[in-house]
């Protein structure tokens, strides 16, 4: 439920701002949650954060925090945050994105310290990991974004990361090379995205529907050949060739950021390189400008001269490339064959990741990696001998997913046009 204070109007800009108190109850909410923690299963003793690896470098020494009173001091920081929120929205202001970060940093802390107590959690493994099950996330967020902000939802996000994963798969093998297998994985994506193009675009079929058929059609397709042809020849078919980890020198000896973020394999570079260029493209260049004229007013983009229908192709071809991309982590990084579903709706954790990100490349980033983390948070947790139920870990990433969109994501707009089949006349 959402409550909304009175509009404020600006006499010098005569602009118009309707605020609402969302994200204050949310963090009233999880503030008052979070402190049932210490106050009804107290840990004691002390938590211990390891922020190097055996090989690394430069060697730091733990960080030992007691884990009740790191928890309370958590508690503290949230209740006074959430203070400045009510404040905030009370003279007619919205939360800072800022704030909400600072308010999840804690929040954060505050939980692994008082989960980890008696325990060492090793740090850059948590978030090494966290990154690595968030890039097929980020691809797929990208290709949403793109998608979406040329005016068509992508759905379907799930049916290209699987397809991906299998063309990978049987390209590495057949060839012995994970750049061909990556590239197959493009053109698997290309061809999920041009089909779901063909139905949206050129018949006009509801987008939300033919999304969610196309998902149905890639699960059961490759799940039929991977019992065909796959499992009966899984030695030729099915044993791609893995990406291996490249370390960076000098960048990968930096303490805690440079294990984690420069000693990946190279899908994870081209990740960083490719949130760059959707990012710069998508804002600093004609194509991006064309694109979003097309998702917000395809009828004004028209007028101007700019061909509706073929940028939307194009550009749904392109969101398959780079969500085909995130596919082909899972057979050429993650695990060293396809399996049926394998991607278990990491599509739709993406999609959800767009609507966090509000439509932006590098917001929708960012909210991948969130969910990326809650993934590899409750597997850290669970072989620290964490006392939080194992079922309820298994939730987490659902959990953040739910609470990301319903109480972060405030108010936000979708592009225009999206969804909206454009019929020119």
């Amino acid at each position: 439920m959402t409550t909304t204070a009175p509009a404020v109007v600006s006499d010098e800009q005569r602009h118009v701002t309707v605020v609402s108190w969302k994200a204050t109850v949310v963090f009233a909410v999880f503030t008052v949650l979070f402190a049932l923690l210490p106050l009804l299963a107290p840990r004691g003793g002390e938590s211990a954060f390891r922020l190097s690896g055996g090989s690394d470098a430069v060697q730091l020494p733990d960080l030992v925090v007691p884990a009740d009173l790191t928890a309370w001091i958590a508690v503290v920081i949230m209740a006074g945050v959430t203070a400045a929120s009510a404040l905030l929205t009370r003279r007619g202001r919205r939360t800072p994105l800022w704030l909400t970060a600072v308010y999840g940093v804690v929040l954060v802390l505050g939980f692994l310290a008082w989960a980890s107590s008696g325990a060492t959690l090793p740090v850059v493994s948590l978030l090494g990991g966290s990154l690595a099950l968030a890039t097929p996330l980020v691809f797929g967020a990208l290709g949403g974004v793109i998608g979406e902000r040329v005016g068509v939802v992508n759905i379907a996000i799930e049916g290209q990361l699987l397809a991906g994963a299998f063309c990978a798969a049987i390209a590495s093998s057949l060839t012995g090379s994970p750049w061909v297998g990556l590239l197959a994985a493009m053109v698997a994506g290309v061809l999920v995205a041009l089909v779901l193009s063909v139905f949206a675009i050129t018949y006009y079929v509801n987008q939300v529907i033919v999304g969610v058929v196309l998902n149905v059609l890639v699960i059961g397709l490759t799940t039929f050949l991977y019992r065909q042809v796959l499992v009966p020849d899984a030695g030729a078919l099915n044993s791609p060739e893995m990406f291996r980890t490249v370390a960076i020198p000098l960048l990968s000896d930096v303490p805690i950021l440079g294990p984690v973020l420069f000693r990946q394999s190279a899908i994870v570079y081209v990740m960083f390189v490719a949130v760059f260029l959707v990012w710069y493209g998508m804002y600093r260049t004609r194509w991006g400008l064309r694109l979003r004229a097309v998702g917000e007013h395809p009828q004004a983009a028209d007028t101007v001269g700019i061909k509706v229908a073929r940028t939307r192709y194009l550009n749904m071809m392109l969101a398959g490339a780079v969500a085909g991309m995130g596919g082909a982590f899972y057979t050429l990084v993650s695990v060293p064959a396809f399996n049926r579903e394998m991607t278990a709706g990491a599509g739709f954790i993406a999609l959800a990741a767009v609507i966090f990100g509000k439509w932006d490349p590098l917001r929708a980033t960012l909210a991948a990696l969130l969910f990326g983390f809650a993934t590899n948070l409750q597997g850290i947790l669970s072989v620290i001998g964490s006392p939080v139920p194992s079922q309820f870990m298994l939730m987490l990433p659902y959990i953040v997913t739910i609470f990301a969109v319903a109480g972060l994501v405030g108010r936000s707009r979708a592009p225009e046009a999206a969804g909206v089949p454009y019929v020119k006349g």
